[in-house]
Formats: C-alpha cells, structure tokens, sequence
C-alpha cells in the first residue's frame, strides 16, 4: 500500500506540476510581454483558457498583471498540496498553512522558471544564435527583463555578454536564502518541497 501512495504522489506531483508551469507562465508572458502570436504563447493560453474564464469575471487585470492567472496558480498549488499530504498522511493540512505553502512555492517556482529559462537562453546563444526558432524567441523574450537591469549596469565587454552570470546569482541566491528559509520556518513538509 506504501508502494501505492509513493506512486500516486510521483504520478499527481508530476502531472500537477506540468499543469501549474503552464498557468504561471501564462502569468509570466503577460508579465514580459510576451509575443501573443507565437505559437508556444497560444498553446498556453489555449490549456489554461477553461480555468482561467471563470475566474476572470471574478479578478480583474490590474495594472497589466494577470491576477486571475496568479490566482489560478496559487489554487493549483494548494490543491496539489493538500492531495500530497492526504495521500502521504491521511490529511490535507490547515487551510491557512496550505496557502501560506502555496505562496511559497508558486514564488519559487516563479524564480526557477526565469532560472532555466536564461540557462537555456545562454545554450542558445552559443548554438544557434540569431535563431528565429518560437521557442527560442520565446525565451529570449522571457529572459529579457531579467536581464535588462544587468546590462544597464555592466560595462560594454566588446560583444561579450556576462549579465547572465548575475542573473544566475541573484535568483539561486533568492532561492537559496528567501524561499528555502521561508519554507523551512513556516515548517513545510520535504515531501511538499518537491512542487516549488
């Protein structure tokens, strides 16, 4: 029966966590402003449309931020936690905690996301440059604002860019020293660490 619910948790983390990814980067290309037309920015509108309608005639935009999208975030991830923990321990957790958990880990999975996104922005750059590729476009457009702030106060290097050195700093250093203590101290279960 053990067997089973480590199964179950891997199969619903898994699944759930693809899920989760598509809705904040939803959130995330309104954000950056990214290029509606491509065809990746259309396949995640398309997989969070039917979650994301109801819920918009409920949270307006403000200010250009998709709230509704932040929201749906946040709902899947409690949702996805409290069946880890029913299925771990029998129990889903306080509401108040599991939102608490929720925050922590759609905020960590926020910064992650822009992680990867520039470490696959540097490969790129090194193996097809200038590439017009969507997926490549998308990243770029994706890496972009995280980037912008660094160049602004990097000297010009001849062509040689070593923003995303910082870049990479600044968000394992987040991630290291604010969302990892924050999870530790509001006493988040290693079995929930998984889905930030």
């Amino acid at each position: 029966m053990i067997g089973m619910n480590t199964a179950a948790i891997y199969i619903l983390q898994t699944l759930g966590s693809l899920y989760l990814l598509i809705v904040l980067l939803r959130f995330i290309l309104q954000l950056v402003r990214a290029d509606f037309y491509n065809p990746l920015s259309q396949f995640v509108v398309r997989a969070t449309h039917p979650l994301l309608k109801p819920l918009r005639r409920i949270i307006p935009s403000v200010g250009g931020l998709d709230l509704a999208s932040l929201v749906l975030a946040i709902l899947v991830q409690i949702v996805l936690m409290a069946l880890t923990l029913l299925l771990a321990f029998g129990t889903t957790g306080n509401p108040v905690q599991l939102l608490i958990w929720a925050i922590i880990g759609v905020t960590g999975l926020f910064l992650k996301i822009f992680f990867f996104a520039l470490i696959i922005s540097v490969i790129l750059s090194w193996v097809a440059p200038h590439s017009h590729n969507p997926g490549a476009e998308l990243v770029n457009q994706l890496c972009e604002p995280v980037l912008a702030p660094f160049r602004r106060l990097l000297p010009n290097l001849g062509g040689l860019d070593i923003s995303p050195i910082f870049a990479f700093l600044v968000l394992k250093l987040l991630d290291m020293m604010v969302i990892n203590n924050l999870a530790a101290m509001t006493g988040m279960p290693a079995v929930l660490r998984v889905l930030m």
